[in-house]
């Protein structure tokens, strides 16, 4: 078969498929309403996410993503249609994208979804471009990627550690100007004062828009490779620091004017200076790299932001050529869209279940006094139910203490947080987790293996077992549970589940044993009990 080329302006003929000339921007945007209606539900968790301060960069992610497009789009080629091959790779990543946003639909979790939004747009942008030219345009797909939310099994312990990070070096500016100071965890002790270095410390408010800003610098930064490189890797040491210093600076200006210079406006105010600080310290790092080439540029023509022909370069997106790859990618977008949203919504299975507000307080010999956790430590949980207890064996004179967090589902933005990851922050060094066989049978039939450690502050050690309770099966991989929630999400329409944590001291004058005895024979009598509150 022949393939006929012509530029006459109302017939382009591709590979025997005669289309009307500029016909390509129509399905293109058929292409975007499809997508727009089957990841609805990622794109809409999206704007969700960005109300929070971590993530309130994303609005912008997509205009900026559209100009790094325009400005990197090829130059017109009057034969472009001509030269443009290889569109069936764009088309295998188009149905991979849908294939990831059908199973963030099926699972219910817009986190995948999203990911498979960007997949999509990366092939669509490789069938309309051909991969020649489509690979060209790498920068603006991956800069989307920014607008997205981590991960929670990410998110928290990326954000406990950098909390860690900016409380030692926020204490040694502290000490540099020599104000004494105390660091308990993420607790900066002052002695009049104490300072927690909380989430909101943890410096990804700046982490996550700097790493973007980085990135967009690189791709901008007219210069080597390595130059590039250095420019978005480096945003985020210069973040960290940057922000450990503003900890350290509102130690120093609470120890000498009093607690409101780390409240109120202030606060916020010394915020966005370290924010603009950053930026600015990036912008310098790239005027320094270059002095490192023979072809110097000026400071005004070091990055690469004309718009003066972002307006034709856009016009051109009109003129679009038609392809048969374009059209099948479009319908089949534009079907599954429609197929999703006439499909009957799945049903999510809530099991029956007693609150723990009723588990009992008497455990044979022990008694148990239930306590409640502070406002702002339940606001960052988010359980649906917990109990905190403490359980005293009123013959032996030796206590327990009972952590129970139940989620009813854990795909939409909600999940459990491992106590690997919260314990550190409470000031508690903590010895090797391990996976531990307990020789405990639980009321489902298995032998209980629990996460274990010994953690230790102060003088005061502690023993401590956790598992993850999901669904009849006891769990102590983070990684597996979540594997195991996509999975009963697809089979059995349930996500629920929940953390079991029990903690017992170990006391000066006994041995680890003991206290592993003592624990175990309590963890015993806890499990039987459970079934009621964890359904299988």
């Amino acid at each position: 078969m022949m393939t006929i080329l012509s530029n006459r302006p109302e017939v382009a003929e591709n590979r025997g498929l005669s289309l009307p000339a500029g016909s390509g921007a129509v399905w293109l945007a058929l292409a975007i309403a499809g997508m727009a209606a089957f990841y609805w539900t990622g794109l809409a968790s999206l704007l969700d996410a960005w109300e929070q301060p971590e993530y309130s960069h994303g609005y912008l992610i997509p205009p900026i993503a559209l100009y790094l497009f325009l400005i990197l789009l090829p130059r017109e080629d009057d034969d472009a249609t001509a030269k443009t091959r290889n569109r069936g790779f764009g088309v295998t990543i188009v149905f991979f994208g849908l294939a990831v946003g059908l199973l963030g639909n099926l699972v219910n979790i817009p986190d995948i979804s999203t990911y498979g939004f960007i997949a999509c747009a990366a092939g669509l942008v490789l069938v309309c471009m051909g991969i020649r030219k489509g690979l060209l345009l790498w920068a603006p797909v991956i800069y989307l990627a920014f607008m997205l939310p981590l991960p929670n099994f990410i998110y928290w312990p990326l954000s406990i550690k950098l909390q860690m990070i900016s409380s030692e070096i926020g204490v040694s500016v502290i000490s540099f100007f020599g104000v004494p100071v105390f660091l308990d965890g993420n607790v900066i002790d002052l002695g009049v004062y104490k300072l927690q270095v909380a989430e909101a410390c943890s410096g990804l408010r700046y982490l996550f828009p700097l790493a973007s800003f980085g990135f967009l610098f690189a791709v901008l930064y007219k210069g080597p490779f390595w130059h590039k490189a250095v420019l978005f890797l480096s945003s985020m040491p210069i973040t960290v620091l940057m922000n450990s210093f503003r900890i350290g600076v509102i130690g120093v200006l609470v120890d000498s004017y009093g607690i409101e210079q780390a409240e109120g406006f202030l606060h916020f105010f010394e915020g966005w200076i370290i924010f603009i600080s950053c930026l600015g310290l990036l912008y310098l790092e790239a005027v320094l790299l270059q002095l490192l080439v023979y072809d110097r540029r000026p400071v005004h023509a070091m990055l690469d932001v004309d718009i003066a022909q972002l307006g034709r370069r856009l016009g051109r997106l009109g003129g679009i050529p038609s392809s048969r790859a374009l059209v099948f990618s479009s319908v089949a977008i534009l079907l599954a869209g429609l197929a999703w949203h006439l499909a009957p919504a799945r049903a999510s299975i809530a099991p029956e279940r007693a609150r723990l507000v009723l588990f009992p307080l008497e455990l044979d010999n022990w008694r148990g006094r239930r306590e409640t956790l502070e406002l702002s430590i339940e606001k960052v949980l988010a359980a649906d139910d917990y109990l905190l207890a403490n359980y005293t064996d009123e013959t032996k004179r030796t206590s327990a203490n009972l952590f129970i967090a139940y989620y009813k589902s854990q795909t939409e933005g909600s999940g459990i947080h491992s106590p690997e990851v919260c314990i550190p922050s409470g000031g508690w060094e903590v010895s090797k987790w391990e996976k531990a066989k307990t020789g405990v049978r639980t009321p489902f039939g298995e032998s209980l293996t629990v996460n274990r450690a010994i953690i230790q502050r102060g003088l005061n050690q502690q023993l401590v077992y956790y598992w993850f309770q999901q669904r009849g099966r006891s769990i102590t991989s983070d990684y597996a549970a979540k594997g195991y929630t996509v999975w009963d999400s697809m089979t059995r329409g349930r996500t629920d589940g929940a953390l079991v944590r029990v903690v017992t001291p170990i006391a000066h004058s006994e041995t680890v044993a003991e206290a592993e005895t003592r624990l175990q024979g309590f963890l015993k009598l806890a499990l039987d009990k459970l079934p009621k509150y964890i359904p299988e």
